[in-house]
C-alpha cells in the first residue's frame, strides 16, 4: 500500500514534531537527519569513501607493552669536547 503524503500531513508532522522537540532541537534533528539520509544513499549505491581512506587500527587497552631490554654491545665509548 503506497503511503501518499500531501503538503496537509507535511503540516501535521512538522507541528507534532515542534510540540514534541521544540524550537530550539528541531534545526538540530533535521541536519541529523539530513546527513544519515546522505550517508544511508552512498552506502546503498557504493560511494562510501570511508573505505578508501585508510584508517590505522586502534589496539586494544587490554594488552601489555612489554618494554624491550637493549642488548650490551662491545666497544670504546668516543666522546667528542668541542672547544
Amino acid at each position: 500500500m503506497p503511503f501518499n503524503v500531501g503538503p496537509l500531513e507535511l503540516v501535521v508532522v512538522l507541528i507534532i514534531a515542534l510540540i514534541v522537540f521544540g524550537p530550539k532541537r528541531l534545526p538540530e534533528l533535521g541536519h541529523s537527519l539530513g546527513k544519515g539520509i546522505r550517508e544511508f544513499r552512498s552506502t546503498v549505491s557504493g560511494e562510501n569513501k570511508d573505505e578508501d581512506e585508510k584508517v590505522p587500527e586502534i589496539e586494544d587497552s587490554s594488552t601489555e607493552v612489554k618494554a624491550e631490554t637493549p642488548e650490551p654491545v662491545e666497544g670504546e665509548v668516543v666522546t667528542e669536547k668541542r672547544a
